[in-house]
C-alpha cells in the first residue's frame, strides 16, 4: 500500500516502511490533518493484529514538527495500559528508548516503537488474564505456559541443528470485559511447528502463513454442573486460504474435563493430515493445467476468472467461466458467461480423460 502524496515525506517514509516491512499485516484505517488549516496529513489510526482480533491506535505527529516522535493514543478500552510503566529486560529496546533517541531520517524507527509497544500491549493483557477469578483459566495458563515452553525449547534446538529459520509466535491473550457483554477470556494459540511456507513449491507468500486456534472461555458464571466446553474457531493466515481452507476442518470433540494441552495435539494431527493431503494436490492441479491446452488452445488463462480449479481437486470439479474477447458490456467489460459446472466429471479418471469431458 503506498501512502497518500498529502503526508509529508519525513512522516510518509515511516509510513511506507511499517507497512512494507511489519511481520504481520498492519492496516491504515484512516488519515486526517491536525489543523483544518493545513493541506498535510500527519495522523492516522493503524489497526494491528492481535489475539486474533484488531486493536486500533491512533499515531499522532505534527506536521509543523515532522523531525519528533509521534504521539500514541490508544483505545478507549485500554485507559489502563502504561507502556512506559511495564519494566523490559533491554532498556535500550523499550518505547521510551526508542521515543528519546527519535531519528527521523530512519524509516524504521515508528516500526520499531509499534512492535515494543505491541510487545508491553501482549504483557499487560497476560497480566490481567492471569488475575481473573476463574478455576479454569487458571489452570490453562498453568498447562500451556509449560507447553510453551517446551514448544520454544523445540524450535530453537530445530533451529541450531537444523538450520531451519522461521519466526516463532507463542501464545496471546486478552481479557475482554465491558458493561454490554459479560467477561471474556480469549487465548490465540499457535498451531504446528513447521513452516507453512516452506511446504509449498516455489512459495509466493511474503509473510509467514499459521494457523491458530481461537478458545473462548466466558468468565463469571456458576457452574452446578459440568462446565459447558469453551467456544473454538480455526483461524489462518489469509494466503493460506489457497492452499487449504480452515473453516472447512471439523474440529475433534471437546470432551468432558478436558483442557488445551490435551485437545490441541489431537486437532494438530488432524491438521497435519489435512494439510499434507492439499499440499500434495498441488502438482496435481498443475498438471491438469498442463492437460487443458490440447483441447481449450493457448494462451489458456487458468485462474480465479476464467478456470478455477478448487482447493479439494479432484474431489471437486473446475469451474469454467467463458469470456469473450470481441463483445463487451455498457461499462466496457468483456461480458463473461455465468459458472459452468454441468458436464461429466469422475475424481478416478486419467488428466487427459478430465480435460476431454470439460470440452
Amino acid at each position: 500500500m503506498a501512502v497518500d502524496s498529502d503526508v509529508p515525506p519525513i512522516i510518509a517514509a515511516h509510513l511506507n516502511y511499517l507497512l512494507s516491512h511489519s511481520p504481520f499485516r498492519i492496516k491504515v484505517d484512516q488519515m486526517w490533518s491536525a489543523s483544518n488549516n493545513s493541506a498535510w496529513v500527519d495522523h492516522f489510526t493503524l489497526s494491528i493484529p492481535f489475539c486474533l482480533d484488531y486493536i486500533q491506535w491512533d499515531i499522532m505527529f505534527d506536521v509543523e514538527s515532522p523531525l519528533s516522535a509521534p504521539d500514541v493514543i490508544f483505545g478507549t478500552d485500554d485507559d489502563k495500559f502504561p507502556p512506559f510503566l511495564l519494566s523490559v529486560n533491554d532498556p535500550t529496546k523499550s518505547p521510551l528508548s526508542t521515543i528519546s533517541n527519535w531519528n527521523s531520517r530512519d524509516p524504521s524507527k515508528l516500526l520499531s516503537l509499534i512492535l515494543q509497544l505491541r510487545d508491553m500491549y501482549s504483557a499487560y493483557q497476560k497480566k490481567r488474564v492471569e488475575k481473573v477469578d476463574d478455576v479454569r483459566v487458571k489452570f490453562e495458563i498453568s498447562t500451556m505456559v509449560a507447553r510453551e515452553i517446551c514448544r520454544i525449547a523445540f524450535v530453537d534446538y530445530r533451529m541450531k541443528n537444523n538450520n531451519i529459520f522461521f519466526t516463532f509466535q507463542g501464545i496471546e491473550m486478552s481479557l475482554s470485559s465491558n458493561v454490554e457483554q459479560p467477561e471474556e477470556v480469549k487465548f490465540a494459540v499457535p498451531l504446528l511447528e513447521v513452516d507453512l511456507n516452506n511446504l509449498v513449491p516455489a512459495c509466493p507468500w511474503k509473510l509467514p502463513q499459521k494457523i491458530y486456534l481461537q478458545v473462548i472461555y466466558p468468565i463469571g458464571r456458576n457452574y452446578q454442573t459440568a462446565p459447558s466446553p469453551p467456544r473454538l474457531k480455526l483461524v489462518s493466515t489469509p494466503e493460506l486460504r489457497s492452499l487449504f481452507s480452515v473453516e472447512e476442518v471439523k474440529l475433534p470433540p471437546w470432551m468432558d474435563g478436558m483442557c488445551m494441552a490435551e485437545y490441541i495435539p489431537v486437532l494438530e494431527q488432524v491438521l497435519q493430515k489435512q494439510m499434507s493431503e492439499a499440499v500434495s494436490l498441488i502438482g496435481f492441479r498443475r498438471k491438469l493445467i498442463e492437460a487443458l491446452p490440447p483441447f481449450f488452445g493457448r494462451p489458456l488463462e487458468a485462474d480465479a476468472v476464467h478456470f478455477l480449479i478448487p482447493v479439494h481437486f479432484p474431489k471437486q470439479q473446475p469451474t469454467l467461466i467463458l469470456q469473450s474477447s470481441q463483445h463487451f458490456n455498457t461499462q466496457g467489460l468483456p461480458i463473461k458467461s455465468s459458472p459452468l459446472s454441468e458436464y461429466p466429471w469422475s475424481p478416478r479418471w486419467e488428466l487427459s480423460e478430465m480435460a476431454s469431458r470439460i470440452l
